[in-house]
């Protein structure tokens, strides 16, 4: 017998059905927040492969953000990820927030990720 899904998981599947629809093509940027990390990655869904990806765990990062749970580390992962998106040779994505509203965290990951040359 199959488990009841949970709120948030029926919202990030709405979501993402949304967002799959009107890609074309495109590949997608999710978001994962945590209550002390924020997770970037840029994913190809016709290949289901990982084309970039960012996070405050990695080992440089630690250094420069006092804690990866603020908007703080949101802008410099939105930042990294635009550069390492860059880097890859995409320049087009659309934004999957998932089954978090687009506010705090995530918007200013997004907003720095467009200051670094993404488009969405």
């Amino acid at each position: 017998m199959a488990t009841p899904k949970t709120k948030t998981e029926r919202r990030a599947q709405r979501v993402r059905r949304s967002i799959k629809a009107a890609a074309n093509g495109r590949p997608r940027l999710s978001v994962f927040r945590s209550s002390k990390n924020i997770y970037a990655q840029i994913i190809d869904d016709a290949k289901g492969l990982t084309l970039a990806s960012a996070s405050t765990l990695e080992k440089d990062l630690r250094e420069q953000v006092k804690t990866g749970g603020n908007a703080e580390a949101a802008v410099v992962i939105g930042k990294l990820i635009a550069e390492r998106a860059a880097a890859a040779g995409i320049k087009d994505v659309v934004f999957d927030r998932g089954s978090y509203i687009y506010h705090g965290r995530v918007k200013a990951l997004a907003d720095a990720a467009r200051e670094g040359g993404l488009n969405f």
